[in-house]
């Protein structure tokens, strides 16, 4: 992707708004009800951090993706859990409390896991002189990036609780219609690669989609978690931050690549569409199940 002065100034401003407003939408309390879940949500970081990142490790061996959308596919797998994890979750039942002490706490963690994936994943697919790791000087910038307006954010929240509530959404909105032109941009640029690849990395978005949906949910309840927590943890781990990862994917000032960014793209809508209908069948399964005990009583 071209070096432009505007993307150079806006892309890093567009990240910092999405952190900002994720921080508006936290507490320091949601991170202590992270102790009150210590079961649950070590479970959730470990199918996070552990078994994801492996699980997509294999579906780009699978597919045998070109190294930018290897990369691309392990950006993602790093980025935590997105917010509408929350209201998906909602919607089937799950544990809305878990799943913010989960995007708190996951959000906070990817500061630190998610520069180390994608270090590792360039040093893994490109061959030497093909691609530039992140150096520490990057990996700061990362951090200042993503960390800084989120703790902005909290801080605001905690000062002006009625400003954060009223904040959150024009945030939110500008953030994502801002983002939406910068893939429409970049989508364009890129459309040979996604005509030559789009189909590939759709199959490989799905399967890690669908992989990612069913490691959150059957993980947790085969260590004996309770199906509430179980749901949550499901859209949590399930849904990741494609925006975030579109966002370091284009900056000039992180990756700036934008067939990194392709994976990550064609995922955030197929995984509205998945998301939705698992979260049904996990309603219609729960539903299943109380009309069986009350038949058995």
């Amino acid at each position: 992707m071209q070096d432009s002065s505007a993307l150079i100034i806006f892309l890093p401003l567009a990240l910092g708004i999405i952190m900002l407003g994720l921080g508006l939408s936290l507490t320091v309390q949601d991170f202590r009800n992270v102790a009150e879940k210590p079961k649950a949500v070590i479970v959730a970081l470990i199918c996070q951090t552990v078994i994801l990142p492996l699980a997509c490790l294999g579906v780009v061996y699978f597919f045998g993706l070109e190294p930018a959308l290897a990369v691309g596919m392990m950006l993602l797998a790093a980025s935590p859990g997105g917010t509408s994890a929350n209201l998906y979750s909602h919607l089937a039942d799950g544990d809305v409390a878990l799943n913010i002490s989960l995007t708190a706490i996951n959000s906070a963690l990817s500061i630190v896991t998610l520069p180390l994936i994608v270090n590792w994943s360039l040093a893994h697919f490109f061959t030497e002189g093909q691609a530039i790791p992140l150096q520490f000087a990057k990996v700061l910038q990362v951090f200042v990036i993503v960390l800084g307006p989120v703790l902005i954010g909290m801080w605001v929240r905690s000062r002006f609780p009625a400003f954060a509530e009223r904040m959150a959404r024009p945030v939110k909105i500008f953030s994502m219609l801002f983002l939406f032109a910068v893939v429409a941009v970049a989508l364009i640029q890129e459309w040979q690669t996604l005509l030559i690849w789009g189909p590939i990395v759709g199959l490989a978005t799905l399967a890690f989609n669908l992989i990612s949906l069913g490691v959150g949910y059957f993980v947790p309840r085969a260590v004996g978690i309770e199906k509430r927590q179980a749901t949550a943890i499901g859209m949590e781990i399930g849904i990741h931050n494609g925006t975030l990862a579109i966002a370091i994917a284009l900056s000039p000032l992180l990756l700036n690549n934008a067939t990194m960014a392709v994976p990550a793209a064609i995922y955030g809508l197929i995984a509205f569409m998945t998301a939705a209908i698992f979260g049904y069948w996990l309603k219609k399964r729960q539903t299943g199940a109380v009309a069986e005990g009350k038949a058995a009583h």
